[in-house]
């Protein structure tokens, strides 16, 4: 993997760059949808490439190896030939599922044992054995496995789980070594700062994953609960320490003004289930603002669901009719609805990459996180 900065912001550190994979280039700043189990739930692969114009989407360990399962997915030929996505994967090692799933796991020095929320079955992930999974499903980005610490959270069990999430990082890394890719393409393993709130802990946490000198680095263990303002200064504290010339990844953040405040901080890659999950719920985002689509004051409104022309197919759909599905409950309101939160995203995130090119980013994101966060 590769990664080449074109521009940065004179007015804040967002930058535009390239990583480059055997699947494909990755334009940043970038948002990868999240397809847990192999799909991003109720999109069509052809529409994430055409209507949304994804550039690599997110699997998860976890789910994926309970099902369908690793001998399937061996046998298809990894997760690509399996889902039919021919662009780049990103896949979470685990930890964050392991971490929700507080009442079935037990943290140990050798890994998580855990109960699968399927059958109540026992399994454990190691640090090298989240690099062999990640080796079957053939993702290009694979993650290190790390406990990710609830919020809020006892200083002294954020720092013995930092330091426990730093010694699994050296197995894995050792691991990831000795193992090679099953499919002919490369991957590449990017290691995760912890460290909870506590600003020493980030710092601590982000000098020793810039140490191992890896291909990218994620950030991890934020937008868990904490407020928005302490997310943006231990944001900013990491990317400060983070390497300049490798692509930085904010883990599970966020919403649209997340996310712009992030890119300004030096973030290139998030994720986040908010475009698909909020919209089978009927709240849409658009670039005037938030609409809850199930409203009644939508009803008679008969415009496009983004009035800058960004709603799904062209604007074929209306607020009307979509408000219509919702309250039918026909399946095609949430479908339309997650796709047009997607297309969204990936917009917005285009957008910031050429305002970054032209010079002008840090105006046009303070302009737009006004708008972004009204409601409608």
């Amino acid at each position: 993997m590769n990664f080449t900065i074109e521009a940065i912001d004179s007015n804040s550190k967002a930058r535009a760059a390239t990583v480059f994979t055997d699947h494909g280039e990755i334009a940043t700043p970038v948002f990868m949808p999240v397809g847990t189990v192999g799909t991003v739930k109720a999109v069509h692969i052809k529409e994430l490439t055409e209507d949304t114009h994804a550039r690599i989407i997110l699997g998860n360990t976890y789910h994926l190896y309970l099902r369908p399962g690793l001998e399937v997915l061996q046998a298809a030929g990894g997760l690509h030939k399996f889902n039919g996505w021919s662009g780049p994967v990103l896949t979470d090692s685990g930890g964050y599922q392991v971490f929700s799933l507080s009442e079935t796991r037990k943290i140990k020095e050798d890994g998580v044992h855990f109960n699968s929320h399927i059958d109540g079955s026992k399994h454990i992930f190691t640090p090298e054995n989240v690099v062999e999974k990640q080796r079957v499903i053939g993702s290009d980005i694979m993650m290190a496995l790390d406990e990710c610490t609830p919020y809020p959270c006892e200083y002294d069990y954020a720092k013995k789980s930092m330091e426990m999430t730093h010694r699994w990082l050296d197995r894995g890394i050792e691991h990831f070594g000795k193992t090679e890719p099953i499919y002919g393409h490369s991957q590449t393993f990017f290691p995760i700062v912890q460290g909870s709130v506590y600003k020493d802990l980030r710092s601590k946490s982000a000098d020793y994953i810039a140490s191992r000198g890896m291909e990218g680095n994620a950030i991890g263990g934020l937008s868990v609960g904490e407020p928005a303002e302490v997310m943006y200064e231990l944001t900013e504290v990491v990317c400060s320490i983070l390497p300049h010339d490798k692509p930085r990844y904010l883990m599970g953040v966020g919403t649209p003004a997340n996310i712009l405040e992030s890119i300004a901080l030096g973030v290139d890659m998030f994720d986040c289930v908010m475009p698909t999950r909020n919209g089978r719920n009927g709240m849409l985002f658009t670039s005037e603002g938030i609409i809850n689509i199930k409203n009644q004051k939508w009803q008679k409104d008969f415009s496009p669901v983004d009035a800058n022309g960004l709603s799904f197919v062209d604007n074929q759909y209306s607020r009307a009719y979509l408000r219509h599905l919702f309250v039918a409950g026909e399946s095609l309101g949430p479908m339309i609805a997650s796709l047009h939160n997607l297309r969204f995203y990936l917009w917005l995130v285009d957008q910031a990459r050429e305002h970054i090119l032209a010079g002008d980013f840090a105006s046009w994101k303070n302009a737009m996180v006004k708008k972004v966060t009204e409601r409608l």
